[in-house]
C-alpha cells in the first residue's frame, strides 16, 4: 500500500532506517553485529536501511569499511531489501568514487548530502549532485541538511535536479515545510521524513515516508505511525506521533548526537551497538538512564 497522497510507490519502501554502524569496545568494524542488527530491524517493520550515513559515523569509516558494510548486510538480509549507502562528502572525485564503490558492492541507492563545509553556492552545488548521478546506474537520495553542511539546498534547485533520471529521493531535514510542500507539488522526488518529529507531518502532505535514526530502537512503533495514517485512522497515528515525542526528543534534541543515543540504547538493550569513533564520545551514565527510562516508557504505552 502507498500514501494516498501520492502516485507512486516510494523507491525504497516507507520505513528506513538510518542504522547504526556497529563497533567492537576496540573501535574495529563489527561486521557480524551489523548483520544482525540489519535482521532485526527488518525483521520488526523496516522496509530499507541507510548505512553509512550521519548516524553510521560515514565521517569516521574508511571506503573500505564502507563497502564491507553493505557487502556484509546484503549478505544478511538478502536481495529483496532495499540498501541505501551513504557516499557523500565534501569532494565531488571521492563522492563519485564512493558511488561506484556502493554499486559495486550491492547497493541500490546512494545518499549523497550537499558538499560540507566548503559552502558551493547553488549552481556548483546542482553540478556536483549532476555529476554524482552520471557516475554510477544508483538511484540518488539527496541529503538536504543545512544545520550540519552550512548549505540549504533550495527548492528551485531540487525542482531542477528532479529532471534528472536518477535522482529519485530527498531525505529532508531543511526544517522548511513550505519549501519541502513545494518540490512535492512540482515534481515527483520521492520525499523521506529526515528528522523523526516530522514523520506524520511530512506523510500527510505527500511524503513517501522517513529515514529514521530512533527507528534503530524502536522500529515497529515509529511504522505503526504510517500504518495508521493509511488505515484511514488519523487520530491513532497522531497519538503514536506524539507518544514518540519525549523518546525523540531524549535520542535527537537533548544535547548529544542520535548516533551516540541510538548506540546507547542498542546497548543497554543487549542489541549490537558497541562504542562510537571519536571524536564522538559514549554517553553517560546519567544520559543512558534517561534514555532507557523513556524508551521503557514508550514501548509499555
Amino acid at each position: 500500500m502507498t500514501n494516498p497522497a501520492t502516485s507512486a510507490p516510494p523507491p525504497f519502501g516507507r520505513a528506513l532506517c538510518a542504522m547504526v554502524t556497529p563497533f567492537t569496545e576496540a573501535g574495529a568494524l563489527d561486521l557480524p553485529g551489523a548483520q544482525l542488527l540489519a535482521v532485526r530491524l527488518v525483521s520488526e517493520g523496516c522496509d530499507g536501511l541507510v548505512l553509512s550515513g550521519t548516524t553510521g559515523e560515514s565521517p569516521t569509516t574508511s571506503d573500505a569499511e564502507k563497502a564491507a558494510l553493505v557487502a556484509a548486510v546484503r549478505e544478511a538480509v538478502g536481495d529483496g531489501v532495499p540498501l541505501v549507502s551513504g557516499v557523500g562528502t565534501f569532494d565531488t572525485r571521492h563522492t563519485v568514487e564512493l558511488a561506484r564503490q556502493a554499486e559495486q558492492a550491492g547497493a541500490d541507492g546512494v545518499l549523497v548530502v550537499s558538499p560540507y563545509y566548503s559552502r558551493p553556492p547553488q549552481d556548483a552545488l546542482e553540478a556536483h549532485f549532476r555529476e554524482v548521478a552520471d557516475a554510477s546506474g544508483l538511484p540518488l537520495v539527496l541529503y538536504d541538511i543545512p544545520g550540519r553542511t552550512g548549505t540549504r539546498i533550495e527548492p528551485e534547485t531540487l525542482i531542477r535536479l528532479a529532471e534528472h533520471p536518477r535522482i529519485v529521493a530527498v531525505k529532508d531535514c531543511s526544517y522548511d515545510f513550505l519549501g519541502t510542500q513545494k518540490v512535492l507539488s512540482r515534481t515527483d522526488l520521492a520525499y523521506y521524513a529526515g528528522c523523526d518529529e516530522h514523520i506524520l507531518a511530512l506523510y500527510a502532505v505527500g511524503a513517501a515516508g522517513y529515514v529514521s535514526t530512533v527507528a534503530n530502537v524502536v522500529p515497529a512503533r515509529l511504522r505503526a505511525i504510517l500504518d495508521a495514517f493509511e488505515a484511514g485512522d488519523t487520530p491513532v497515528s497522531a497519538r503514536l506521533q506524539q507518544r514518540a515525542t519525549p523518546l525523540i526528543e531524549l535520542m535527537m534534541a537533548a544535547g548529544l548526537p542520535g548516533t551516540v543515543t541510538a548506540k546507547a540504547l542498542l546497548n543497554s538493550l543487549g542489541l549490537p551497538g558497541g562504542s562510537v569513533r571519536a571524536p564522538l564520545r559514549a554517553a553517560g551514565r546519567e544520559a543512558v538512564d534517561r534514555l532507557v527510562a523513556a524508551y521503557e516508557e514508550f514501548v509499555a504505552g
